[in-house]
């Protein structure tokens, strides 16, 4: 019987109001922290029957980004609602994860706590060296291979976990994560995926706007260095600014209507003419300053997890690639000192989208990578997106992959999927674990019904919140 060794999330937005993992008042929209939400309770509910029935083996917890929601809301929030779910997994005795480590894979709504890690980092290296120092880097090995050297531990997350495990260390790697098979010809890679969204990039873009003759980066490292200040600011810290933050987040939900956007470039634009007299500004120029505004903003429209009408394999895919044969492959190239690579399986989340698929001809792969996307767990629209949802991913000592869909907001009928090309053989783990989820049944009935009403509640909430009527 295949074994789970690994279960990953993403995208649980842990305080963010809209997550289905948070709890909400009756009849409101306040936040309700001090209690698990009901999609919570009945999520562990079914992850018992998949470690119940896995040999005696506590599978580790990979935390793929944006866990704790820190743009939207404040920090104090997304941190009870994760003390919920530790209280519901890691009770003494009866602990569904590992009770030794879990790892993190910071995203951009989570970013931040990165940066503390990341000053961690640092201050391990400065107490073990004298002399010149090196710049502070940005990134944590993707390999760690089991050396506690190349663990980064989350202070925060830790400390948090200890309150329900007292031995478990958060360990924190950024961007990209990889468990190796032990042959070393089959690994799986874990990164958030706000890399692979230009928008995360914006830095680096402005800066060869600025300066035609300098190139992009290239590496992941340079990426990061050129970015991360832009990330941590706009999509991680936000959440702590009081009234600002609470319109950040307002502003953020409102990219998902071209009305609602367009009324907010025009208040700006009124409000430059009315604060400063800017001296000639007429029709003609308001109508170019609206223009250039809704240029940027655009690009924030373009976010992924707000597309329709494009499954988010083809809508992703162009940028997936290029992330993968640039940044990726040279990270996996320098650590492992050789051309020829492993096997890859790649696991993102960030889109709010779940869903699996097998590339073929990726430059620097071998033949076929096998993609898997963890979906997310907040209602990002008013109205139902049939790609939208929440999944978790399972992996076996073999490395195998599954992912178990546990939503779509169209489909609440829980599911394992796999995607292997038609040379692959048969998935031990994908037919293990379609025996036992039995959607007719509980847990897997009453979770549904819970995660439908949640989906139905969230939405009409965010409706009144941005002001759309129809």
């Amino acid at each position: 019987m295949p074994i789970i060794n690994y279960i990953c999330f993403s995208d649980l937005h842990f305080g963010d109001v809209n997550s289905l993992l948070t709890r909400l008042k009756q009849d409101s929209n306040d936040t309700d922290p001090g209690k698990p939400s009901d999609v919570m309770v009945q999520l562990v509910e079914c992850l018992k029957v998949l470690i119940n029935d896995n040999g005696g083996v506590k599978p580790i917890l990979v935390l793929n980004g944006d866990i704790l929601e820190m743009a939207l809301n404040t920090d104090n929030e997304g941190i009870m609602v994760f003390q919920r779910f530790m209280e519901l997994t890691m009770q003494k005795g009866k602990e569904l994860f590992n009770d030794e480590k879990i790892i993190f894979i910071p995203g951009n709504h989570d970013h931040h706590l990165w940066e503390s890690a990341r000053e961690t980092q640092y201050l391990k290296y400065i107490k073990g060296h004298s002399g010149i120092l090196n710049i502070p880097w940005h990134v944590t090995y993707m390999f760690d291979k089991g050396d506690p050297k190349k663990i980064v531990e989350s202070q925060l997350l830790t400390q948090l976990a200890q309150q329900y495990a007292d031995k478990i260390v958060v360990a924190t790697a950024y961007p990209n994560y990889a468990i190796m098979r032990e042959d070393e010809q089959k690994c799986i890679i874990f990164h958030h995926g706000h890399l692979i969204e230009q928008i995360y990039r914006i830095m680096s873009t402005l800066k060869t706007w600025i300066f035609p003759e300098r190139e992009k980066p290239r590496q992941v490292w340079h990426i990061e260095q050129e970015n991360f200040a832009w990330i941590d600011f706009f999509w991680s810290t936000l959440g702590r600014s009081g009234e600002v933050g609470q319109d950040v987040g307002l502003i953020y939900h409102k990219l998902q209507s071209e009305e609602q956007v367009k009324e907010l470039v025009y208040n700006v634009v009124n409000g430059i003419d009315k604060d400063y007299n800017l001296p000639g500004i007429d029709s003609i120029a308001a109508a170019s300053l609206k223009l250039i505004l809704g240029i940027i903003v655009k690009k924030l429209i373009d976010l992924e997890k707000f597309k329709t009408g494009m499954s988010p394999a083809d809508s992703i895919e162009k940028n997936l690639k290029a992330y993968m044969t640039g940044p990726l492959r040279e990270q996996i190239r320098v650590e492992l000192g050789r051309e020829n690579i492993p096997d890859v399986t790649f696991v993102f989340g960030h889109t709010h989208k779940p869903y699996q698929k097998d590339i073929e001809d990726i430059k620097g792969y071998n033949k076929w990578v096998n993609i898997y996307n963890t979906g997310g767990w907040v209602v990002d629209k008013v109205k139902p997106d049939p790609d939208h949802g929440g999944a978790i991913v399972l992996i076996d000592d073999d490395l195998n992959t599954v992912s178990l869909q546990m939503y779509k907001e169209k489909d609440y009928t829980a599911k394992a999927e796999d995607y292997a090309h038609k040379f692959e053989q048969a998935n031990p783990l994908h037919q293990h674990i379609q025996g036992l989820v039995r959607p007719d049944e509980d847990p897997w009935k009453t979770f549904s019904r819970c995660a439908k009403e949640g989906v139905e509640i969230r939405a009409e909430h965010l409706k009144k919140y941005i002001g759309v009527t129809h």
